[in-house]
């Protein structure tokens, strides 16, 4: 296995641990209740005037936060996925120009 192989899986393990670490140190060193930036806006909109009424309703009442988080997540996961297609479609296309030469 040459170098920059090795290299690269060192790169690509690191990498991985550190989202890892990114994703569940909040988890464990932040205590409380983990809520949206909607629920903390209402909030603060409340405190700051407590008789503002909202001028428009929601389209779609969830269900529960769990639904609300699940389609957060999977809106996320198709971000992810399209730029990882997009990455990877760039690179293909200059190893194939690269190979050309």
């Amino acid at each position: 296995m040459s170098s920059s192989k090795k290299s690269q899986k060192v790169n690509n393990l690191i990498l991985i641990l550190t989202a890892v670490i990114i994703s569940v140190s909040p988890v464990i060193f932040v205590k409380g209740n983990f809520n949206g930036a909607d629920s903390e806006a209402q909030e603060m909109i409340t405190l700051i005037q407590p008789d503002y009424q909202a001028w428009i309703e929601p389209m779609l009442e969830l269900p529960g936060k769990e639904v609300e988080s699940l389609l957060f997540a999977f809106q996320a996961a198709i971000g992810a996925g399209i730029i990882g297609y997009v990455i990877g479609l760039y690179r293909g296309r200059k190893e194939a120009k690269h190979q050309e030469l």
